[in-house]
């Protein structure tokens, strides 16, 4: 019940920098915070795509938009696009923003579906903003606009920008790598962290930034694991960051492949590059040669490989210790929910902080939200995999055929019956992001909520139509990606 006062992050990199910023910012004068890293240890640094989310942190800790894009190389992204995942050849892109208007008893599809009856043969596409805004290459913002998006940034650089903030705020860095951890000999929590150089850094709770190892949360708290490998058989990945390109499209590409999926990021400066695969159904020779014959531009840096393990701790905050980031656990970066999760996962602590000691209600509600947020992003992402016709590979028939959650099961089976999906208020992914993959890899409705037929057909032509046409209009005043980059956020060559 010892009292916090004092915060020490082991480990830096986004996860890290992300935290102490958050903490240092909402917290001042009120806990101490400390971040451990040391230069011996890389990072992952491969977080390069987010989501929208993104935006309300940054509002949260007051950071200037312009600044942090110059900063980071940044780009906006509005969308993924999604390659050959359906069947080959197919490609839909999943959208951030609404898509049409619906109404309070029927969501938006219910009245597309029905305007198909009627012979109304629209793409589901053609009535979101955001999604032809990607098609189209175009973009813009103001204080006014509506358009829903994220970025594409340097992670790298971002870290170092999150540090300049907090220490700004207060947080102090201590360069050292931590050779051990010590614990009270009767309660087990973490007291210190035991630098190399012999240096003690004392603290009352402790965050857990040190990436897949979990030095905390799993070598000293032995926490354990849930595996999600049967769910999410990629387990590799291949990187390499090459020459930035001709064009600047405002969405990121998730190209699938055989035995798994590329993705293409587009910064300013660079393109970031990265096969994930299932390392039993490729090797990694090939798996390197695969990504290596499938750049667009030259490569600038040697390609690296990256294991890991899909799952989650058994439990996020244990004793006086909270895993953040890959500490945490990790889905895998096909929906750019990483920096999304460690963001969320500081605000969840600054609502839940401790600061008369670590209450066990507070702790048990910590990881009780945490676990649902992360389960309901993975359901989201099993469904890229399993909700696909591809039979070209051993890789493609084992997530056709593979055994889902219940959970996930029971959204695909109601969408397939009756057209309805819904989003509840503690997950991450909108109910039209549910709606756009399950299109998008052919999961079509047998049915709709026959409340739209209520409508009348002129009513609802006219509705259709005005959506339409008043997207079309807004896009075609839209600049091009690349010029409004260069015009609101032009990073330095450097």
């Amino acid at each position: 019940m010892q009292q916090v006062k004092k915060v020490v992050i082991a480990g830096g990199g986004t996860a890290g920098w992300v935290t102490a910023a958050a903490l240092s910012k909402q917290l001042a004068n009120l806990v101490d915070v400390t971040l451990v890293e040391s230069e011996e240890i890389g990072t992952v640094g491969v977080g390069e795509a987010t989501i929208p989310p993104m935006l309300v942190f940054h509002k949260l800790l007051g950071i200037d938009e312009q600044a942090f894009m110059r900063a980071t190389h940044a780009t906006f992204k509005l969308g993924i696009s999604f390659e050959g995942w359906g069947d080959i050849g197919e490609r839909y892109i999943h959208p951030f923003g609404t898509t049409g208007k619906g109404s309070f008893l029927a969501d938006f599809q219910h009245y597309w579906l029905h305007g198909k009856t009627l012979g109304i043969d629209y793409a589901i596409d053609d009535y979101c903003y955001e999604l032809q805004a990607a098609e189209a290459g175009r973009f813009a913002r103001s204080d006014s606009s509506s358009i829903s998006y994220a970025y594409h940034l340097d992670a790298g650089r971002y870290a170092k920008f999150l540090r300049e903030f907090s220490e700004q705020h207060g947080a102090r860095r201590i360069e050292g790598r931590i050779a051990r951890v010590e614990q009270d000999p009767d309660s087990q929590h973490i007291r210190a962290l035991v630098l190399a150089s012999g240096q003690r850094v004392e603290g009352d709770l402790f965050i857990d930034c040190s990436g897949f190892r979990g030095l905390l949360i799993e070598q000293t708290l032995q926490t354990g694991y849930e595996n999600w490998q049967h769910w999410l058989p990629c387990d590799s990945a291949v990187v390499v960051q090459t020459e930035s390109a001709d064009t600047l499209p405002p969405y990121t590409r998730a190209m699938a492949h055989d035995s798994g999926w590329q993705w293409r990021i587009p910064l300013q400066h660079r393109v970031g590059n990265g096969l994930v695969y299932s390392s039993a159904h490729l090797d990694d020779d090939s798996a390197r040669e695969r990504l290596m014959t499938n750049l667009e531009t030259a490569p600038l840096t040697e390609p690296r490989l990256i294991r890991y393990q899909t799952g989650r701790r058994k439990q996020f905050w244990n004793k006086n210790c909270i895993a953040m980031g890959l500490s945490s656990g990790f889905v895998e970066p096909l929906e750019s929910t990483s920096i999304y999760l460690f963001m969320n996962a500081v605000v969840r602590l600054l609502k839940l902080f401790p600061f008369n000691g670590m209450q066990s209600a507070q702790v048990d509600e910590y990881n009780r939200q945490s676990i649902v947020e992360l389960e309901k992003i993975r359901d989201f992402i099993i469904l890229h995999y399993h909700l696909t016709r591809r039979d070209d590979s051993a890789f493609w028939r084992y997530c056709r055929t593979m055994a889902i959650p219940d959970s996930l099961a029971q959204r695909m089976a109601l969408f397939h019956e009756c057209g309805q999906c819904f989003q509840s208020s503690d997950e991450l992914f909108r109910l039209e992001s549910w709606v756009h993959v399950m299109l998008g890899q052919g999961l079509m409705p047998q049915g709709y909520n026959q409340l739209v037929a209520a409508v009348p057909e002129a009513q609802l032509r006219q509705h259709l139509q005005g959506i339409r046409q008043t997207i079309g209009q807004v896009v075609g005043k839209l600049p091009p990606h690349q010029e409004f980059i260069r015009r609101y956020c032009q990073a330095e060559k450097n």
